[in-house]
Protein backbone atom coordinates (compact mmCIF):
# COMPACT_ATOMS: atom_id res chain seq x y z
CA UNK A 1 0.00 0.00 0.00
CA UNK A 2 1.06 3.54 -0.35
CA UNK A 3 -0.38 6.78 1.15
CA UNK A 4 0.06 8.94 -2.13
CA UNK A 5 -0.37 8.20 -5.92
CA UNK A 6 2.92 7.39 -7.92
CA UNK A 7 3.69 10.26 -10.29
CA UNK A 8 3.54 8.85 -13.50
CA UNK A 9 6.42 9.95 -15.49
CA UNK A 10 6.52 9.03 -19.83
CA UNK A 11 8.73 6.19 -18.65
CA UNK A 12 6.95 5.02 -16.11
CA UNK A 13 3.39 5.70 -18.00
CA UNK A 14 5.44 3.21 -21.13
CA UNK A 15 6.27 0.57 -18.70
CA UNK A 16 2.36 0.37 -17.10
CA UNK A 17 1.07 0.19 -20.92
CA UNK A 18 3.42 -2.32 -21.57
CA UNK A 19 2.51 -4.66 -19.02
CA UNK A 20 -0.25 -3.29 -17.96
CA UNK A 21 -2.94 -2.99 -21.44
CA UNK A 22 -3.48 -6.02 -23.87
CA UNK A 23 -4.84 -3.58 -26.46
CA UNK A 24 -6.10 -5.41 -29.79
CA UNK A 25 -4.60 -4.28 -33.07
CA UNK A 26 -7.79 -2.76 -34.24
CA UNK A 27 -7.79 -1.07 -30.84
CA UNK A 28 -3.94 0.30 -31.60
CA UNK A 29 -4.57 1.24 -34.98
CA UNK A 30 -7.61 3.12 -34.03
CA UNK A 31 -5.92 5.35 -31.83
CA UNK A 32 -3.26 5.56 -34.19
CA UNK A 33 -5.70 7.14 -37.01
CA UNK A 34 -7.28 9.54 -34.22
CA UNK A 35 -3.57 11.07 -32.99
CA UNK A 36 -3.40 12.24 -36.67
CA UNK A 37 -6.71 14.12 -36.63
CA UNK A 38 -8.46 17.21 -35.22
CA UNK A 39 -9.18 17.02 -31.32
CA UNK A 40 -7.18 14.11 -30.95
CA UNK A 41 -6.72 15.20 -27.47
CA UNK A 42 -10.59 13.79 -26.71
CA UNK A 43 -9.44 10.04 -27.02
CA UNK A 44 -9.50 8.13 -24.11
CA UNK A 45 -5.95 6.52 -23.08
CA UNK A 46 -5.31 2.91 -23.74
CA UNK A 47 -5.10 1.93 -19.70
CA UNK A 48 -8.57 3.98 -18.99
CA UNK A 49 -10.19 1.90 -22.38
CA UNK A 50 -9.20 -1.08 -20.81
CA UNK A 51 -10.67 -0.45 -17.31
CA UNK A 52 -13.77 0.05 -18.92
CA UNK A 53 -13.82 -3.31 -20.92
CA UNK A 54 -13.08 -4.89 -17.33
CA UNK A 55 -15.51 -2.62 -15.96
CA UNK A 56 -18.18 -3.71 -18.87
CA UNK A 57 -16.85 -7.75 -17.83
CA UNK A 58 -17.23 -6.93 -14.05
CA UNK A 59 -20.78 -5.64 -14.22
CA UNK A 60 -21.95 -8.31 -16.35
CA UNK A 61 -23.21 -5.34 -18.38
CA UNK A 62 -25.37 -6.14 -21.48
CA UNK A 63 -26.57 -2.47 -22.11
CA UNK A 64 -23.91 -0.15 -22.06
CA UNK A 65 -24.81 4.26 -22.67
CA UNK A 66 -22.39 6.17 -23.71
CA UNK A 67 -21.93 10.15 -24.05
CA UNK A 68 -19.28 11.33 -26.38
CA UNK A 69 -18.24 8.52 -28.97
CA UNK A 70 -15.66 10.44 -30.76
CA UNK A 71 -13.74 7.98 -32.96
CA UNK A 72 -15.36 5.48 -31.39
CA UNK A 73 -12.20 3.89 -29.58
CA UNK A 74 -13.97 3.69 -25.85
CA UNK A 75 -17.00 2.64 -27.38
CA UNK A 76 -14.78 -0.39 -28.98
CA UNK A 77 -13.00 -1.50 -25.71
CA UNK A 78 -16.50 -1.57 -24.09
CA UNK A 79 -18.40 -3.42 -27.12
CA UNK A 80 -15.50 -5.77 -27.13
CA UNK A 81 -16.65 -6.85 -23.52
CA UNK A 82 -19.91 -7.43 -24.17
CA UNK A 83 -21.22 -11.01 -23.81
CA UNK A 84 -20.96 -13.55 -26.88
CA UNK A 85 -25.07 -13.67 -26.52
CA UNK A 86 -25.63 -10.49 -26.91
CA UNK A 87 -25.68 -6.64 -25.59
CA UNK A 88 -26.09 -3.45 -27.13
CA UNK A 89 -23.79 -0.03 -26.24
CA UNK A 90 -26.05 3.30 -27.09
CA UNK A 91 -23.73 6.06 -28.28
CA UNK A 92 -24.65 9.64 -28.30
CA UNK A 93 -22.64 12.05 -30.53
CA UNK A 94 -23.37 15.01 -32.62
CA UNK A 95 -20.32 14.56 -35.26
CA UNK A 96 -21.08 12.71 -38.22
CA UNK A 97 -17.48 12.92 -39.54
CA UNK A 98 -16.29 11.56 -36.61
CA UNK A 99 -18.37 8.51 -36.08
CA UNK A 100 -17.98 7.60 -39.17
CA UNK A 101 -14.32 7.04 -38.52
CA UNK A 102 -16.17 5.05 -35.25
CA UNK A 103 -18.29 3.05 -37.94
CA UNK A 104 -15.09 1.82 -39.82
CA UNK A 105 -13.51 0.48 -37.14
CA UNK A 106 -16.95 -0.93 -35.09
CA UNK A 107 -16.90 -2.83 -38.70
CA UNK A 108 -13.59 -3.64 -38.86
CA UNK A 109 -13.99 -5.49 -34.92
CA UNK A 110 -17.44 -7.50 -36.23
CA UNK A 111 -19.03 -5.56 -33.52
CA UNK A 112 -21.41 -3.08 -35.47
CA UNK A 113 -24.69 -4.95 -34.90
CA UNK A 114 -23.92 -4.15 -31.29
CA UNK A 115 -23.86 -0.75 -31.85
CA UNK A 116 -26.90 1.76 -31.60
CA UNK A 117 -26.01 5.05 -32.47
CA UNK A 118 -27.98 8.08 -31.97
CA UNK A 119 -26.67 11.48 -33.69
CA UNK A 120 -28.07 14.36 -32.07
CA UNK A 121 -27.16 16.68 -28.84
CA UNK A 122 -26.80 13.97 -26.52
CA UNK A 123 -29.61 15.59 -23.83
CA UNK A 124 -31.86 15.28 -26.33
CA UNK A 125 -31.52 11.50 -26.96
CA UNK A 126 -31.02 10.94 -23.16
CA UNK A 127 -34.88 12.62 -22.67
CA UNK A 128 -35.67 10.33 -25.16
CA UNK A 129 -34.35 7.45 -23.70
CA UNK A 130 -36.16 8.23 -20.81
CA UNK A 131 -39.09 8.40 -22.96
CA UNK A 132 -38.69 5.12 -24.34
CA UNK A 133 -37.91 3.96 -20.62
CA UNK A 134 -41.49 5.32 -19.24
CA UNK A 135 -43.35 4.28 -22.40
CA UNK A 136 -42.71 0.88 -22.67
CA UNK A 137 -40.42 -0.16 -19.67
CA UNK A 138 -37.43 -0.86 -21.78
CA UNK A 139 -34.93 -2.50 -19.66
CA UNK A 140 -32.47 -0.02 -17.64
CA UNK A 141 -28.78 0.29 -18.63
CA UNK A 142 -25.57 -1.78 -16.62
CA UNK A 143 -22.71 1.36 -17.26
CA UNK A 144 -23.11 4.37 -18.46
CA UNK A 145 -19.42 6.24 -19.36
CA UNK A 146 -19.63 10.25 -19.96
CA UNK A 147 -16.76 12.26 -21.80
CA UNK A 148 -18.84 14.63 -23.62
CA UNK A 149 -18.76 18.47 -23.39
CA UNK A 150 -17.80 19.76 -19.67
CA UNK A 151 -20.74 22.13 -19.08
CA UNK A 152 -23.59 19.45 -19.17
CA UNK A 153 -21.76 16.81 -17.17
CA UNK A 154 -24.30 17.54 -14.47
CA UNK A 155 -27.32 16.94 -16.90
CA UNK A 156 -25.86 13.70 -18.47
CA UNK A 157 -24.64 12.26 -14.73
CA UNK A 158 -28.65 12.97 -13.80
CA UNK A 159 -29.56 11.55 -16.56
CA UNK A 160 -27.17 8.35 -16.32
CA UNK A 161 -28.71 7.97 -12.95
CA UNK A 162 -32.46 7.49 -13.90
CA UNK A 163 -31.11 5.45 -16.97
CA UNK A 164 -29.42 2.96 -14.82
CA UNK A 165 -30.75 0.12 -12.61
CA UNK A 166 -29.74 -0.16 -8.81
CA UNK A 167 -26.07 -1.38 -8.80
CA UNK A 168 -25.37 -0.23 -12.12
CA UNK A 169 -21.77 2.10 -12.83
CA UNK A 170 -21.55 5.49 -14.34
CA UNK A 171 -17.71 6.61 -15.15
CA UNK A 172 -17.24 10.05 -16.06
CA UNK A 173 -13.62 10.98 -17.60
CA UNK A 174 -11.72 14.50 -17.37
CA UNK A 175 -12.49 15.24 -13.45
CA UNK A 176 -8.96 16.00 -13.08
CA UNK A 177 -9.38 18.54 -15.92
CA UNK A 178 -5.53 18.38 -16.43
CA UNK A 179 -5.62 20.00 -12.68
CA UNK A 180 -7.17 22.77 -13.33
CA UNK A 181 -9.69 21.91 -10.75
CA UNK A 182 -6.99 22.73 -7.77
CA UNK A 183 -5.49 26.16 -10.12
CA UNK A 184 -7.54 29.27 -8.57
CA UNK A 185 -6.17 31.16 -11.58
CA UNK A 186 -8.56 29.03 -13.83
CA UNK A 187 -11.97 29.92 -13.72
CA UNK A 188 -13.47 29.37 -17.52
CA UNK A 189 -16.92 27.45 -17.95
CA UNK A 190 -15.69 24.14 -18.68
CA UNK A 191 -13.23 24.37 -15.26
CA UNK A 192 -16.32 25.53 -13.21
CA UNK A 193 -18.28 23.04 -14.55
CA UNK A 194 -16.12 20.01 -13.55
CA UNK A 195 -15.64 21.72 -9.74
CA UNK A 196 -19.63 21.95 -9.71
CA UNK A 197 -19.67 18.25 -10.74
CA UNK A 198 -17.24 16.70 -9.03
CA UNK A 199 -18.67 18.51 -5.59
CA UNK A 200 -22.40 17.12 -6.91
CA UNK A 201 -21.00 13.77 -6.77
CA UNK A 202 -19.22 14.14 -3.58
CA UNK A 203 -21.97 15.19 -1.89
CA UNK A 204 -24.48 12.47 -3.42
CA UNK A 205 -25.96 10.08 -1.48
CA UNK A 206 -27.77 7.99 -3.98
CA UNK A 207 -24.40 6.66 -5.26
CA UNK A 208 -21.46 5.34 -3.91
CA UNK A 209 -18.37 6.68 -5.67
CA UNK A 210 -14.27 6.86 -6.20
CA UNK A 211 -12.16 9.34 -8.44
CA UNK A 212 -9.66 7.32 -9.64
CA UNK A 213 -6.09 8.99 -11.09
CA UNK A 214 -6.15 7.19 -14.36
CA UNK A 215 -6.00 9.33 -17.15
CA UNK A 216 -7.23 12.62 -16.81
CA UNK A 217 -9.21 11.26 -13.85
CA UNK A 218 -12.13 9.07 -13.98
CA UNK A 219 -15.03 8.95 -11.10
CA UNK A 220 -17.07 5.73 -10.63
CA UNK A 221 -19.96 6.01 -8.94
CA UNK A 222 -22.31 3.11 -8.37
CA UNK A 223 -26.59 3.28 -8.17
CA UNK A 224 -27.41 2.99 -4.69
Amino acid sequence: MSRTTTPMSEALESYMRTVGVREPTVLAELREETAGMAGAGMQTSPEQGQLLHLLVKLTAARRVLEVGTFTGYSSLWMALALPDDGGTVTCCDVSAEYTAVARRYWDRAGVSARMDLRLAPALDTLAALEAERAADGAPSYDLAFIDADKENYADYYESALTLLRPGGLVAVDNVLWHGDVVDDAKDDADTRAIRAFNSLVADDDRVDHVLVPIGDGLTLARKR
